[in-house]
């Protein structure tokens, strides 16, 4: 059977609705931070950077609501710098679609936050390297970013948002980790979640100076986050490693935060200049770019791309390596697609953490498959 009866027999809209868009609002950062993974250009006074516009955002959600779509995420960049972002929050709230924001909280005054608790299902995650000035404004690359952060979530929590707190870790902010937890808790967060120094972008200068923890640094600071810290917090407290080193009492116990994946097969990444795009990955990977929102039709992208519908016939079946043989790839779906291809140029390629692992003898080994034949 030709791929192309393949995805003929796929019923895209029952069986991979088009449940969430993506939107990287800003093509520019307010701020520097040293591991981002997708290295914004950094926007001031004198330089502004193109933001998505407001008649592209309209479109692209009326298209989108035959498709299937229920939420939103604006993302950047840094979203909150958008000219209208006002406009952008009172046209989701209309559209009683939930909507998620990851920000750095420095531009989150008390009118944004209160707009923000207006939409439905609003949720919103303020990243915070560090439990204070200096450490936070080491990662983060601009003088008084702490402050202007911890203000943010404070007009979250007096709106009514208590906001999940990300920290990701490095070697620079690794003793500030517990610090960082009673912050959250003195701030009314509802959650604290450390991510992992991704390998791409601005995130391989700082593995190549040193900065980043080794595996088995990170494979021992999550025993510690799962098995200590997690029971010393009335908070959830989430390890962003791939859910095969997690142990089900985190994604399942009574403060479990269930097994989080992207969702891939279900979501769409629109960029700043409208292109739509597997994700933010779009910005540096012209093959994972499928299209323009002012010239092709999302439904003619979400059901006919040749990205989409080869990951939607192949994930899981032909992800490859250790992430084809472990017992939780169906709910973790290799991780991080965006993130093996950029490494690669293989959209099968295994996660960089687990292959690793897996090469150094440090894979669970009650989650692999045996090998057949």
């Amino acid at each position: 059977m030709h791929k192309e009866e393949v995805y003929e027999k796929i019923d895209v809209k029952n069986d991979y609705p088009l449940e969430s868009i993506y939107f990287y609002l800003t093509e520019g950062c307010n701020l520097a931070c040293r591991h981002c993974w997708l290295s914004p250009k950094h926007q001031d006074e004198k330089k502004v950077y193109p933001t998505l516009s407001i008649e592209l955002f309209k479109s692209i959600l009326e298209q989108a609501a035959p498709l299937g779509l229920t939420a939103v995420k604006i993302t950047g960049g840094e979203p909150l710098m958008h000219p209208e972002i006002h406009e952008l929050l009172r046209i989701v709230k209309e559209g009683n679609i939930d909507l998620t924001v990851e920000t750095n909280g420095v531009l989150c005054t008390s009118e944004l936050a209160e707009e923000i608790a207006l939409c439905k299902g609003s949720s919103v995650s303020v990243s915070l390297d560090g439990a204070d000035a200096e450490t936070h404004e080491w990662v983060r690359g601009i003088s008084g970013c702490f402050e202007a952060a911890i203000e943010g979530i404070r007009n979250l929590v007096n709106a009514g948002i208590k906001p999940q707190i990300i920290l990701t870790v490095m070697r620079h902010n690794k003793s500030q980790i517990e610090p960082l937890v009673h912050l959250a808790e003195t701030l009314e967060a509802e959650s604290v979640k450390f991510n992992l120094v991704q390998p791409t972008g601005r995130g391989e200068k700082l593995n190549d100076c040193g900065e980043t923890l080794s595996l088995e640094e990170l494979l021992e600071l999550g025993q510690w986050i799962n098995n200590t810290l997690s029971g010393s917090t009335k908070l959830r407290i989430h390890y962003d490693v791939p859910p095969a080193f997690r142990p089900m009492s985190s994604m399942f116990g009574k403060k479990g935060d269930g097994c989080s994946k992207c969702g891939i097969l279900k979501i769409i990444g629109v960029l700043a200049n409208g292109n739509y795009a597997l994700c933010g990955i779009g910005e540096h990977i012209p093959e994972l770019v499928f299209g323009h929102a002012s010239k092709d039709r999302l439904d003619d992208v979400w059901k006919k791309n040749k990205v989409l519908c080869e990951l939607r016939d192949g994930i899981p079946s032909r992800l490859e390596g250790i992430c084809g043989r472990c017992h939780m790839k169906r709910m973790c779906s290799a991780s991080c697609i965006a993130q093996n291809y950029y490494r690669s140029k293989n959209l099968w390629e295994p996660y960089w953490f687990c292959k690793d692992a897996y090469e150094r003898g440090l894979f669970p080994k009650t989650r692999i498959s045996p090998k057949i034949g």
